[in-house]
């Protein structure tokens, strides 16, 4: 799981990156528990944090564009 700290001093791009990696992982992650049986459960929801930070950080970003 990446720290907040770390995600504020990526690039948009890195963002983006960061954020399309990890739906594609919880993507893979949702299938797999209903196919058969998941061996760390609690990836799913780190997956979902990291999404939901990265997401933050994109629009404080794009409101402080504004603001300038």
């Amino acid at each position: 799981m990446t720290k907040l700290t770390e995600l504020r001093e990526m690039s948009d791009e890195q963002l983006q990156a960061t954020a399309t990696e990890a739906a594609e992982s919880l993507f893979r992650l949702r299938f797999q528990s209903q196919s058969e049986r998941l061996n760390t459960p609690s990836e799913i929801k780190k997956n979902r944090k990291t999404i939901a930070r990265v997401k933050t950080i994109q629009t404080e970003r794009q409101l402080a564009a504004q603001k300038s």
